[in-house]
């Protein structure tokens, strides 16, 4: 039978850029990540009789962003290789199908939760058992810096650069996300080249996190991401959804996540961030609900 696995949004709540690592010049970060129940789904079946190999097919309201792309070059196919070889399977063979929901190139993880979900996936379909163990996370790893987070999907705290992962604080029972893009494509080399200013020290939360959505707000309210401004200089449509989403009844806190171009607004609970999406404009892509509930 088909395995099913959601592939989520990742949302930075805040992001500070620490410093440049002097072996490779990546930059070390710091940040509080969740995941919103907003979702790619990427499906992996046996592949058929007449058929060989690893295959991908994609579709959805946002694969056409990716029709250009060469498929050898997706990374939920690049993570399918990737698990094959460690797993010593010489002739892997599986069809996978993306359904994309997330906007591609927007600064919430969407290439890297569907590697993350097809790990996922054909650790079951494979029956190697590899779930939560040390060595599907170091395929995650190998795949990119945010992949090791996305296959985890849930609230993390995110070092190194990004690899680096320590539990979250607790979060509150109710808490609702508004995401919001303008359907503009933002390359994060770009966005982490035009940075400017001095680096941020690592941010200081509550080890017993927050009960309520406000108190949230308000101390991420104290804290950034150090790539907003330069995103804006590149995109400058970011300010316009930054600024529409503050306009949102119940808003508490809007920012842009990772490399943008999509931001979010922090909402009192799910039904309040639902209800608020219809306020922003049709052209724009936007989703509002929960945080994505992991399994297990």
């Amino acid at each position: 039978m088909p395995v099913r696995e959601a592939a989520p949004a990742k949302v930075n709540l805040f992001l500070h850029v620490l410093g440049r690592r002097a072996e490779d010049g990546y930059h070390r970060l710091d940040s509080l990540a969740v995941f919103a129940a907003a979702a790619d789904t990427l499906e992996a079946a046996p592949a058929a009789p007449d058929g060989a190999g690893l295959r991908l097919a994609l579709d959805g309201p946002e694969a056409a962003a990716l029709a250009g792309e060469d498929p050898e070059r997706n990374l939920a196919l690049r993570a399918a290789r990737a698990l094959a070889r460690e797993a010593g399977i010489a002739a892997p063979a599986a069809a996978l199908r993306l359904t994309k929901a997330l906007p591609v190139a927007s600064g919430i993880g969407g290439g890297s939760a569907d590697a993350a979900a097809a790990l996922r996936a054909l650790d079951r379909l494979w029956g190697l058992g590899w779930a939560r163990t040390p060595r599907l996370a170091a395929v995650a790893a190998r795949l990119g810096a945010d992949v090791p987070a996305c296959l985890a999907a849930r609230p993390v705290r995110m070092g190194g650069i990004g690899e680096v992962l320590a539990p979250a604080p607790p979060l509150p029972a109710r808490l609702g996300l508004v995401l919001a893009n303008p359907r503009l494509p933002l390359a994060t080399p770009a966005v982490f080249a035009a940075r400017t200013g001095a680096f941020s020290a690592p941010a200081v939360l509550p080890e017993t996190g927050w009960r309520e959505a406000a108190a949230l707000a308000r101390d991420l309210a104290a804290l950034r991401n150090d790539l907003e401004p330069a995103a804006i200089a590149l995109c400058p449509p970011v300010a316009e959804v930054l600024a529409a989403l503050r306009a949102l009844p119940g808003c508490l806190l809007a920012r842009m996540s990772g490399s943008g171009a999509t931001c979010f607004a922090l909402m009192p609970d799910a039904a309040a961030a639902a209800a608020a999406v219809a306020r922003l404009p049709s052209a724009w892509w936007r989703w509002g609900g929960g945080l994505y509930a992991a399994a297990g």
